[in-house]
């Protein structure tokens, strides 16, 4: 998985499309276009007695070119990257920092796509694609793009609290300013815990409760386990928030209500 930030500082988590996606997406993508093909020959060949066979060849490499490099270059132009089959397999493509193509990338991934494609019946595709980590194929190298999911599955925030033997600690602990990542990777671990082997689990524990600890205080008590610690700070530091928000509120509700009573005017 790869990330880009935005001009916000706002981290945003990108799935590389697999392998067999984007072949299916390919194939999908190819068919429509040859099924596009084979009804414009079909259409010329019942206008081809008025034509001449040099009119007729001229036609024929038009529409070849017209079915399989310039509906593709318009499509994902004017999509942004997507196509029938993209729109099939949930996959949409993307600059390497995220963004989407424009005009000059769909044009390499289109003129390459001819070769590597249809010259080559598919073969220098899916060869490239499988000798790299993001199944880009050599039209995507050359213009610095690949496919990412766009159907990702929403994941079920995990509750977490503080566990009981830690709470009176906790309430009297001493939490200060966490730097955001170490608070990210420590949130991300709790929501994915449950799905991590035994050995990285605790080792990834042990290190950010590691790092915790230089912004908590006092050490929880004795016996305390690096998941136990890293759910109860976190927990506890969001219980924190919530209330000094619900705070902040109402004291600005009663600042409200203080300055509406003010005979202004009067």
């Amino acid at each position: 998985m790869s990330s880009i930030v935005t001009g916000e500082a706002v981290v945003l988590e990108l799935r590389p499309a697999s392998f067999a996606a984007r072949a299916l997406g390919l194939l999908l993508d190819v068919a429509f276009s040859v099924i596009l093909l084979v009804a414009i020959l079909i259409g010329l060949s019942a206008a081809g007695e008025d034509l001449d066979e040099a009119a007729t060849r001229a036609l024929i490499l038009v529409a070849v070119v017209f079915c399989l490099v310039i509906v593709p270059v318009g499509v994902e132009t004017l999509s942004r990257g997507l196509s029938l089959g993209k729109l099939a397999t949930g996959l949409r493509v993307v600059r390497e920092d995220g963004g989407a193509i424009r005009f000059r990338h769909a044009v390499i991934r289109g003129l390459t796509g001819f070769l590597e494609i249809y010259l080559t019946f598919g073969g220098i595709a899916l060869t490239v694609a499988l000798f790299n980590d993001k199944s880009r194929r050599l039209g995507d190298l050359m213009a610095g793009t690949y496919a990412v999911r766009t159907r990702v599955p929403v994941e079920q925030p995990v509750p977490v609290f503080v566990p009981q033997r830690l709470k009176a600690w906790a309430a009297a602990a001493d939490i200060g300013r966490i730097p955001d990542a170490t608070a990210r990777r420590a949130t991300q671990f709790l929501r994915q815990a449950g799905r991590m082997a035994p050995l990285s689990r605790s080792e990834m524990a042990a290190s950010i409760a590691t790092e915790l600890s230089a912004h908590v205080a006092p050490p929880p008590p004795a016996g305390t386990g690096p998941d136990d610690y890293l759910a109860a700070v976190v927990a506890e530091r969001r219980n924190r928030e919530l209330t000094r928000l619900a705070q902040s509120r109402r004291r600005n509700t009663e600042t409200g209500e203080r300055l509406q009573r003010l005979p202004f005017g009067s």
